[in-house]
């Protein structure tokens, strides 16, 4: 026998060992957890004062009212909830023939019970986005009215502007004064320059 040959042997028989551990550890979990499911003698007994409901899940945010169950009611148990805060049992009145109840209100009578999972949640129903009724109000039918008069604005005034006439005579005296100025001034540069030398 070659290496090759002795390889394949190997493979091969690991392979068949594996495929039959798993054949015999699916038949023995399937034997335990329908004996859980088949077993009539575990049960539960309604301890609540009132009448409790069925529900079709271990919620009452996400699963459905599928029954009610008065005090003193017994049904047989299928299984538990990971937190044992439910307990599965058959329920012919649930679509699916299985519900839900809260396990402080019922005790378990007859044995042990297996934890189960729990169903998916229902998908919600669609619903529209908008309330009919809000968006009814905000429908708003104007009323017939009379439309309102035009109403002319005032006329438009425009400003006069006059000329202010001023005589010529006012305007020759500053014209003497500024005359005047200069000269003195000439008069004085004169006298300076001449002076200096």
């Amino acid at each position: 026998m070659n290496v090759y040959e002795m390889k394949r042997f190997w493979f091969k028989t690991c392979l068949r060992a594996l495929v039959v551990a798993g054949l015999v550890g699916g038949v023995l979990f399937a034997v335990r957890r329908a004996r859980a499911y088949q077993d009539p003698s575990i049960y539960i007994t309604v301890t609540y004062s009132d009448p409790i409901n069925v529900r079709g899940g271990p919620s009452t945010v996400h699963y459905p009212i599928v029954g009610r169950l008065s005090p003193g009611d017994t049904a047989v148990a299928l299984g538990t909830s990971p937190g044992r805060e439910w307990v599965q049992i058959a329920y012919p009145g649930a679509p699916s023939g299985v519900g839900w109840v809260y396990a402080i209100y019922v005790s378990v009578t007859g044995g042990e019970l297996l934890v189960v999972e729990a169903p998916s949640t229902p998908t919600p129903e669609v619903t529209s986005t908008i309330d009919p009724t809000l968006a009814a109000a905000f429908n708003f039918q104007p009323t017939a009215t009379r439309l309102p008069t035009f109403t002319p604005p005032p006329p438009l005034t425009v400003p006069q502007f006059t000329e202010v006439s001023t005589p010529r005579n006012s305007m020759v005296a500053p014209g003497i004064f500024v005359v005047g100025l200069v000269l003195l001034g000439t008069i004085g540069l004169v006298a300076s320059i001449i002076f200096r030398k």
